[in-house]
């Protein structure tokens, strides 16, 4: 009989294609409120240690965004998503709560933010999991940019439902609009 190792994982490594690494940095050291660990031309390096990640943005041209649909951080309570979220909105970050929210089979209540390249992020607690496929998903309205200041579209994590988001000016500051 063979055993095999246990490989202890130490965190997980996301890395990000980002526009602009200047930029970037600054979203994510309001994000995750720590200053970057190792800073490079067209790189950057977050050590965080709660969530355990390991977070590089690396500068890169692209057009459109990448088929990333969002990123998450689950905790354990509605009470820590809504301290991340003042700490998020005492960084000036803008948030966006969903609250009672059917997402991905499971009611939730989370809240969100999108990075300057158009990645959402959610803190989230799942309050109830596995609830049937018949349940609706109503999953993050993720905030989908437009360069038209008349542009009022969203789309769920999921893909579907179109939801109203106005573009507030050119420097991307978003209102999201209740269904």
């Amino acid at each position: 009989m063979t055993r095999e190792k246990q490989v202890q994982a130490l965190k997980v490594h996301l890395a990000l294609n980002v526009h602009n690494v200047d930029r970037s940095i600054e979203f994510y050291k309001k994000l995750l409120g720590i200053e970057p660990s190792k800073v490079r031309t067209g790189y950057a390096k977050f050590d965080v240690q709660n969530p355990p990640l390991n977070l590089t943005l690396n500068e890169y041209s692209f057009n459109e965004r990448g088929a990333l649909s969002h990123l998450g951080i689950q905790v354990r309570s509605t009470d820590d998503v809504l301290a991340t979220r003042e700490k998020w909105v005492e960084s000036g970050l803008i948030t966006r709560d969903e609250m009672q929210t059917s997402c991905c089979y499971a009611l939730q209540d989370k809240t969100w933010v999108r990075d300057p390249d158009g990645n959402e992020w959610e803190v989230f607690v799942v309050l109830e999991d596995n609830l049937a496929e018949t349940s609706p998903c109503e999953c993050g309205t993720k905030v989908v940019e437009d360069t038209s200041a008349a542009a009022t579209e969203a789309v769920s994590c999921c893909g579907t439902e179109p939801i109203g988001v106005t573009r507030e000016s050119s420097e991307k500051s978003l209102v999201s609009l209740h269904r």
